[in-house]
């Protein structure tokens, strides 16, 4: 399968605490596992599903940002929920690295299409 995001996302396992209100007004807290990560965006996993559009504050000792669910599935071991930052809020390797980070072009070239891309990925 094709990937269509702009720009790369790095899997990665680390705990993360996130903090959101919902339609009621109630303020809510969880423990999410981190899936994977990239400069706009990120996958999560919760045990309990968050509406789309739902604004979430995402936090870490060395992350603090800003995001909207863009979907919630439920697959075998929990709610996988696609969040979009807001504007002003990016993720930057330099300031936190997750755990058990893998950029997955590193498995298939710099291209993750399995093999040289367009873009000048190959590795030589």
């Amino acid at each position: 399968m094709q990937e269509r995001r702009a720009e790369p996302r790095m899997l990665c396992a680390d705990l993360i605490q996130v903090s959101w209100t919902d339609e009621s007004g109630r303020q809510h807290e969880a423990v999410a596992n981190l899936e994977d990560i990239s400069h706009s965006g990120a996958c999560l996993q919760l045990d309990v599903p968050i509406p789309e559009q739902t604004l979430l504050h995402l936090s870490h000792p060395k992350l603090e940002v800003a995001g909207r669910v863009r979907y919630c599935i439920f697959r075998d071991t929990g709610f996988f929920l696609g969040i979009q930052f807001e504007p002003g809020y990016a993720w930057s390797e330099r300031r936190f690295r997750p755990k058990h980070m893998l950029d997955p072009r590193s498995l298939f070239g710099r291209s993750g299409r399995g093999g040289s891309g367009s873009r000048g990925g190959a590795v030589q």
